[in-house]
């Protein structure tokens, strides 16, 4: 059964209110609320609970979060919590970040394109909440997948203290550093961002930790 919730309808109409352009023709909202309202709903007719989270909808099936539909500048897009484990038989998933691991979009630009994904939209919907049904997980990532940048590893072979005592942080905190550090396209940032971080490295601190 549909139950569309007020507070979803107020995000239709006014917006999320998380930028400056809330409830104005700039908001990213407003630039896609027919799609919007397409998405919505294909979402509730595959018996979905609404919900808002994150100043977004959200649709949960017993109190478990299945997607997301979110408003972009450049597109629109159904979001979802477990993607990586759908099948993708018909390709159209795409990975938000090269860093996301589970969460996986179909974005759109047109109704159109909506209206004429419909039945397979609804397809990986069923197969999503029959994922969370079974309580498959996602494995939890290692810190060995992610790419240790060559100016870290010669630190650690000029200094085996701060090598031990990297690899003596969590694997959340090693995580943090690695891909703080590789995201820096030269290698001079690289160095410097390593040199920096090196006396919170040795006090057992994330990167994002005081």
């Amino acid at each position: 059964m549909e139950i569309k919730i007020p507070e979803v309808d107020a995000y239709l109409s006014d917006g999320c209110g998380r930028c400056k352009y809330y409830n104005t023709p700039q908001c990213k909202v407003h630039r896609w609320n027919g799609e919007l309202k397409a998405l919505r709903e294909i979402v509730l007719d595959c018996g979905l609970k609404e919900e808002l989270k994150w100043s977004q909808p959200c649709y949960t099936y017993q109190n478990k979060n299945i997607l997301i539909v979110s408003a972009f500048k450049e597109y629109c897009a159904l979001n979802f919590f477990k993607g990586a484990l759908l099948n993708d038989h018909h390709k159209i998933l795409t990975q938000p970040t090269k860093n996301s691991r589970e969460s996986r979009q179909v974005r759109f630009v047109s109704a159109a394109r909506i209206a004429e994904l419909k039945p397979i939209l609804k397809e990986y919907i069923l197969e999503a909440v029959e994922i969370e049904k079974s309580g498959k997980q996602i494995p939890k990532s290692k810190p060995e997948d992610f790419p240790y940048p060559e100016e870290l590893l010669e630190k650690f072979n000029e200094d085996y203290a701060f090598r031990d005592a990297f690899e003596a942080l969590t694997p959340g905190r090693q995580k943090s550093y690695l891909l703080h550090f590789a995201s820096a396209k030269q290698a001079a940032t690289r160095i410097s961002r390593i040199e920096k971080c090196i006396p919170k490295i040795f006090d057992g601190l994330g990167f994002n930790e005081r």
